[in-house]
């Protein structure tokens, strides 16, 4: 199980870190709603590689049976290991290469409530809002627990919906899907 989570959980971080920086060096032309579009497409497209890595280890490890628990067992450390690359990529961009990123993130939010014709008490607190976030985000264990919190609820449905579509139990020597059953 070890082999296949780090073999399918390295392809898709690798990914999802090629992706981030593609994505981080295009924010000028892209602005950041297009980042984000592309950063979670980026995200479902590598997560993909969780789904054959569970029918891998169900089909080459298992012996062509798992149950629903251990293919989202192995779904889960796929999910892991590619989101520490996530995690790992970003720490390096956010304060090696565009430590300015939070304070260009806050102009953009700022300048969308001014275009959605919010007041000025309502963009003064919004302010406020990320200027808390901006003093929390320069801790480094809170940057990695939040940026931890992008990709991996993603990764986790990604692991469910395998586990349900490739578990497979024996019945009477009978190999049979449960969602073929049901």
């Amino acid at each position: 199980m070890k082999k296949i989570a780090l073999t399918f959980g390295l392809i898709a971080g690798a990914i999802l870190s090629v992706m981030m920086i593609i994505n981080h060096l295009l924010q000028d032309q892209l602005g950041f709603d297009r980042m984000e579009i592309i950063g979670y497409t980026s995200m479902v497209v590598a997560f993909l590689l969780i789904f054959f890595g569970v029918r891998s280890y169900r089909d080459n490890v298992a012996g062509g049976t798992v149950s629903f628990g251990r293919a989202f067992a192995v779904g889960a450390l796929i999910a892991v290991v590619a989101s520490v690359f996530y995690v790992a990529t970003w720490e390096v961009i956010y304060y090696k290469f565009d430590p300015s990123f939070i304070e260009k993130y806050q102009a953009h939010a700022l300048d969308k409530e001014r275009a959605n014709g919010a007041t000025e008490e309502a963009i003064a607190a919004k302010k406020a809002e990320l200027d808390k976030y901006a003093v929390m985000f320069r801790n480094p264990a809170i940057n990695v627990a939040v940026s931890f919190v992008e990709p991996l609820p993603v990764a986790l449905v990604i692991a469910l919906i395998s586990a349900a579509v490739l578990s497979r139990r024996r019945k009477d020597g009978v190999e049979g899907s449960r969602l073929a059953s049901a």
